[in-house]
């Protein structure tokens, strides 16, 4: 009978071997490397592991919207869905510099809040989607 693998063993082994690295580096050779010895170069990511950063990176949007903006919870889904696109495009820091947009929001002047996402250089930057961010603010 042949014994069980250890997992746990390898995966100690491994940590120390390889490191744990929580940002992209080039690895010995060049490749993009993240984690414990992940090639991001040529192995890249599984569906279902761009999942879970999706789902983490939402909770953490999330998060951070409330913490900084407690009165976005009382905007109906569209809006919400329509500013955590925004944060989650941007970082909360940066849609935080957006105090005219904000207080429009904040005002219930949607309109007004959808408009003045539109001038903004962000806008220029993401073209379509603040378009259609900014029919989802107006159409609330």
């Amino acid at each position: 009978m042949t014994p069980a693998f250890d997992h746990t063993a390898l995966k100690a082994d491994l940590r120390r071997d390889e490191g744990v690295r929580l940002k992209p580096y080039a690895d010995t050779v060049g490749k993009l490397t993240i984690g414990v010895g992940r090639n991001l170069s040529d192995v890249g990511l599984s569906p279902a592991e761009v999942d879970v950063l999706l789902a983490n990176d939402i909770g953490r949007v999330l998060a951070d919207l409330d913490r900084a903006l407690p009165w976005w919870r009382t905007l109906s889904d569209t809006r919400q869905r329509a500013l955590a696109n925004m944060a989650f495009n941007m970082g909360v820091t940066t849609l935080l510099t957006f105090r005219t947009t904000l207080a429009h929001f904040q005002a219930g002047r949607f309109d007004q809040a959808a408009e003045s996402a539109l001038a903004s250089r962000w806008a220029s930057q993401v073209g379509a989607r603040a378009v259609r961010i900014a029919t989802l603010i107006k159409a609330g």
